[in-house]
């Protein structure tokens, strides 16, 4: 790992100031669901996109996961990479599943279309 991150963690946020992954966050039942799900996206701010199996994984198009299990509860959280050290965090999820739910990508892509129309489409 590296000790200084060329990394940017940015939370998405609509052009009405809503930022879904702080409201996921927020929402989270207690202090060790938010504990593992800061602590993996501090490692994703640290590895960027060295980060892999088990802890991240792309799902398709430039979407990725970033994957956290506490108990029997399963936490997936979206993002995509922009310009040269962007990782745009959009939302999360308790993973119902086996498989992420396709409206769930369908939501990530909208939120990067979004994104790329008030920020530049540079990725």
């Amino acid at each position: 790992m590296n000790s200084r991150s060329i990394w940017e963690l940015i939370y998405y946020t609509d052009s009405e100031g809503r930022c879904p992954i702080e409201e996921f966050i927020d929402a989270l039942p207690c202090a060790t669901e938010k504990g593992r799900i800061m602590a993996l996206l501090k490692l994703l701010e640290e590895e960027g996109i060295h980060l892999h199996r088990p802890y991240a994984d792309l799902l398709e198009d430039g979407i990725h996961e970033l994957r956290a299990k506490v108990s029997k509860l399963r936490y997936r959280i979206f993002y995509f990479f922009w310009q040269r050290s962007g990782i745009v965090i959009t939302h999360g999820i308790t993973k119902p599943t086996k498989r992420v739910p396709p409206r769930e990508i369908a939501r990530t892509k909208a939120y990067r279309d979004d994104w790329l129309a008030q920020h530049g489409s540079k990725r």
